[in-house]
């Protein structure tokens, strides 16, 4: 007998129920515990929801590295004046760079501004596309957080906590709601290229991990189980996970440790994912004028990376099949260096696929249920930096990372459009008129999908966790 076929016997659940101890009732046990617990997962921790949710489904797109405020959506004229000359001092004093120092001579913006749209949102010429759903957004220019470096902010802004550890905003948001469709995860990663924190930023923390983002990879195979290995069929498959959960369960009975529950359910996920992942990642069923509208050339073209367009276009298609929440990033946001061609060339690869995404959920009527989130893990400076961080070489002038303000725009799910929220000082420093920070921001979105972000709490190591920690107040102001 080869090996192959030795690998097929041991794992036969006949033989392994002939050979082993488990007997028939093990496997009746294993049947009833793998359905109870697939209907336990459908059941969120919030049984009823706090109040009417305003959204279903939040696709959040987060610009990797954290784009310029001045150079997109929070236009400083006064730096013009100031072009060369460093800040007041008093402004900068006690104030926590990463690459420059409060000395550093202001840029201005080489970008010009304009109002779009019958609401008058303005943003830089930079975003063009965009321009055209002006009327959708609300543009938050008063963002602040308190993490300066890019993998605290990164978790800061997804886990309202700078350190690995806590659950994410998706995780909670399945945690909380559950997922709609049982054949799809509730929280779906999409991505072209690793953010600085890692997967931590779409992990589940301390709750259990059926609850932490499934990361879709682009091409034909987007996650690497879905295809039975060679020479198996379906029913060979059928009969490994099943095996596999007979044993789980044996233990869950002797050890009743939860993350034993998680990884049965998860088999019985990823086994029913065969069949519905392979057709909702095929972009041939897709009209030609969509392809276009995100910028696709093609079907093929869109079916064989992960660009952002293409993850746009797959977002629209999860939360319509049911997903809860879906993380897009898009990588080269950082930019210390070159604002004059690097940012511009960042814009060009996700304006397009922002525009069309926007217009695509409300043609199918899915815009008002679904919270669509823009924004990086904080914002830059108004001071130039001119010097590479590791080698001290002189560089294009670029911006250095500031955490006291930035700009995010939101759609759809409940948010008012149109609207611009929140004032900044002359230089784009620091936040004078309604500020709005990490943790208000993520009650806000708790509220919108009718959540009360103090109630949706997790007991962990002898006290309650929430996503906003002890913080946060909801922004009524931008919710319509």
């Amino acid at each position: 007998m080869n090996n192959l076929n030795a690998g097929r016997d041991r794992l036969n659940r006949r033989g392994l129920l002939r050979q082993g101890t488990l007997g028939i009732g093990a496997l009746a046990l294993s049947q009833l515990l793998s359905r109870d617990l697939q209907a336990r997962d459908a059941e969120p921790a919030v049984a009823e929801l706090h109040h009417p949710p305003r959204a279903k489904h939040v696709i959040f797109l987060h610009m990797v590295g954290g784009p310029s405020q001045m150079d997109t959506f929070d236009p400083k004229p006064a730096l013009d004046q100031w072009h060369g000359q460093a800040l007041p001092r008093d402004l900068t004093e006690g104030q926590k760079f990463a690459f420059v120092t409060p000395e550093a001579r202001v840029i201005k913006s080489p970008y010009k501004f304009e109002p779009r749209g019958q609401s008058g949102v303005v943003m830089s010429e930079l975003f063009p596309h965009l321009a055209t759903v002006a009327d959708e957004l609300t543009v938050i220019r008063s963002m602040k957080t308190n993490e300066i470096n890019h993998a605290s902010g990164e978790l800061f802004l997804h886990s309202g906590h700078g350190r690995m550890g806590r659950p994410t905003f998706g995780a909670w948001t399945s945690y909380g709601l559950g997922t709609e469709n049982e054949n799809l995860p509730a929280y779906v990663v999409l991505k072209d290229g690793l953010p600085v924190a890692g997967a931590p930023i779409w992990g589940s923390g301390f709750l259990p991990s059926n609850h932490q983002g499934v990361e879709f990879r682009g091409g034909k195979t987007p996650i690497h189980f879905l295809n039975n290995p060679e020479g198996t069929s379906f029913e060979e498959r059928r009969s490994v996970v099943d095996a596999i959960n007979e044993l789980n369960g044996q233990a869950y009975q002797h050890y009743r440790d939860p993350e034993i529950e998680t990884r049965i359910s998860q088999y019985e996920l990823a086994f029913r994912m065969q069949s519905s992942v392979p057709d909702l990642v095929d972009l041939n069923s897709e009209p030609e004028y969509i392809l276009r509208q995100y910028g696709l050339s093609n079907a093929q073209d869109a079916s064989s990376g992960s660009s952002f367009a293409r993850n746009c276009l797959l977002a629209r298609r999860l939360v319509e099949e049911g997903v809860r929440f879906v993380q897009v990033f898009a990588k080269g946001w950082d930019h210390h260096a070159d604002i004059y061609t690097a940012l511009p060339r960042s814009v060009r690869k996700v304006d397009r696929a922002c525009a069309a995404l926007i217009q695509d959920l409300k043609q199918r009527d899915l815009l008002d249920d679904t919270l669509v989130i823009w924004g990086g893990e904080f914002g830059r400076t108004p001071m130039v930096q001119e010097h590479n961080a590791g080698t001290g070489e002189l560089t294009a002038p670029g911006r250095d990372h500031h955490k006291e303000c930035f700009s995010i725009w939101m759609a759809g799910g409940g948010v008012k459009r149109g609207l611009t929220y929140g004032t900044t000082d002359e230089f784009g420093f620091g936040v004078v008129e309604n500020p709005v920070h990490v943790h208000d921001f993520h009650a806000t979105c708790l509220h919108l999908l009718g959540i009360d972000h103090e109630l949706l709490t997790h007991r962990h190591q002898g006290r309650d966790y929430r996503l906003t920690d002890v913080h946060g107040h909801v922004v009524h102001d931008i919710i319509s």
